[in-house]
């Protein structure tokens, strides 16, 4: 009985001094970030687009040949995403295509989420994605696929999506906040181009033009990019068994 008690006793004790995910990156990264003055940045930011602090739902798309990366946030599932910022990507490794093997340098692309808050990385700060994701895991090589791709700073990459280090520790708070919020996962969109800017689409033409599977794939792709033009939500997406992504309308 006082076994089960003590047991008891320090659990409680362990879940009232348990630190917020917030509060556990605040300390992790105060040596390098200047946590509480980015936070009071961001909120005047929301402020001034009526936009509600702290973001309770964080979307991230990121499009590789236009060099952009868009945060979208949002307070509830019944809400329709808003456009937070848009920040630029300021390096790039590879080609349009998707990542396939380890050591192509390729950014990936397709649909992932964060999986991981790095705060002591060497790119200043990284957020990883959840890459090789279940479409990769069958279109891959199935022995070295690639992993530890990250959104970070610094500004170089090897197949990653980097950014100013300004610019991480926004994206770095941001996530936190909304993790904090209660969310299960963030999602990350990854698209070649953007599908509704003619520059953009005339180049994945001429340079996919003797690659019809890869320009099915970025078809597939597209499906998601103008459901969420259209709603400013995200479509449920499932993959089969050829690792096409398959999307269902909410």
């Amino acid at each position: 009985m006082k076994f089960c008690f003590l047991i008891s006793f320090l659990s409680a004790m362990i879940f009232a001094n348990a630190q917020s995910f917030v509060e556990m990156q605040r300390m992790s990264t105060k040596n390098s970030v200047q946590f509480n003055a980015i936070e009071d940045s961001l909120q005047a930011q929301f402020k001034a687009k009526n936009l509600q602090w702290p973001p309770h739902q964080m979307y991230i798309r990121s499009f590789k040949y236009d060099s952009q990366l868009e945060v979208w946030v949002r307070n509830n599932i019944k809400e329709s995403y808003k456009l937070f910022k848009t920040y630029k990507v300021c390096a790039l490794s590879g080609t349009l295509g998707p990542k396939r093997v380890e050591g192509d340098y390729q950014v990936p692309e397709g649909f992932y989420y964060i999986n991981e808050f790095k705060p002591k990385s060497v790119y200043h700060l990284s957020l990883g994605l959840n890459y090789p994701n279940a479409s990769d895991a069958l279109l891959s090589d199935s022995l070295k696929p690639g992993s530890e791709i990250y959104i970070h700073g610094n500004c170089i990459t090897v197949g990653c999506i980097p950014v100013q280090n300004d610019k991480i520790e926004e994206l770095y708070i941001l996530a936190a906040h909304a993790i904090d919020e209660g969310v299960d996962f963030i999602p990350v969109h990854i698209f070649p181009i953007r599908y509704n800017v003619n520059k953009s689409l005339q180049y994945f033409l001429k340079e996919t033009a003797d690659d019809k599977d890869y320009q099915r794939f970025a078809i597939n792709l597209k499906e998601v990019f103008d459901y969420f033009e259209v709603h400013k939500k995200l479509p449920v997406i499932s993959v089969n068994t050829k690792g096409e992504y398959v999307i269902f309308s909410k």
